[in-house]
């Protein structure tokens, strides 16, 4: 299988935005309805800092039980049901052992999600992980990867082995062979979880400079943070990007 060229890369992280922006905008005009802020105690976050202070304190919940459960209840439900306001957007994994709602405590309304393997990332997804941001000011991204991730795991041996993956599974493997390359040149005594925090810092990083996040990250308007998911503590490690 071919490497990647980094332009190859740049290209997927920067694709077709502009033109789905005025197609998408119906999915979450907020002209129609008043504001969704209020059916939360604490208001919406509209900072990178507060938005992510936000996700943490609700990490910490998760890991010790003291769970909230905010933005659940069916009055919350009709005051989004006509317009929504997300503080963040979080890219994670498929794995169902990482739902962000609930490790990080949060609830209808709250949250953009976009889940692909391994991160993998596409014009599709990064237009998707855009959209937030650039359409109703949505403050944080968060690339969140995990510990024993099995698309990474498949991807590595696939690389590693010169064994294509079955159907469209291997483009995922294409997808994260930037990863699975720093992971090789940095060695270690688990290159597969080398390689999944790899694919959680190039992705990040690529999102953070991309031409249509990159105006909002020197503004100060955005962060794009890089996270790693225990799925033994429960506890979500910044890696990267922290406002």
């Amino acid at each position: 299988m071919g490497r990647t060229a980094p332009t190859d890369r740049r290209a997927l992280l920067t694709g077709g935005l502009a033109v789905a922006t005025v197609a998408l905008a119906g999915c979450s005009s907020t002209s129609a309805a008043p504001s969704a802020t209020s059916a939360s105690p604490e208001g919406r976050p509209t900072t990178p800092a507060a938005a992510f202070a936000r996700l943490m304190d609700g990490n910490k919940r998760w890991v010790s039980g003291d769970l909230r459960h905010p933005d659940r209840d069916p009055d919350r439900r009709q005051l989004v049901a006509q317009a929504q306001e997300p503080f963040g957007a979080i890219l994670s994994c498929i794995d169902s052992r990482v739902p962000p709602e609930l490790l990080f405590d949060t609830g209808l309304g709250d949250l953009y999600v976009m889940r692909t393997g391994g991160e993998a990332v596409g014009p599709v997804v990064t237009g998707s992980v855009e959209y937030g941001p650039m359409t109703s000011g949505t403050p944080l991204i968060v690339v969140l990867g995990h510990q024993r991730c099995g698309a990474v795991e498949a991807a590595y041996k696939s690389i590693r082995d010169g064994k294509p993956l079955p159907g469209n599974l291997q483009a995922i493997a294409k997808a994260l062979r930037p990863a699975y390359e720093q992971a090789v040149r940095k060695g270690g005594a688990d290159p597969v979880e080398t390689m999944a925090r790899a694919q959680v810092e190039l992705t990040a990083g690529d999102l953070r400079s991309n031409q249509d996040l990159a105006p909002l990250v020197r503004k100060g308007v955005l962060a794009v943070v890089g996270a790693y998911y225990s799925l033994d503590t429960g506890t979500v490690e910044v890696l990267a990007g922290a406002p």
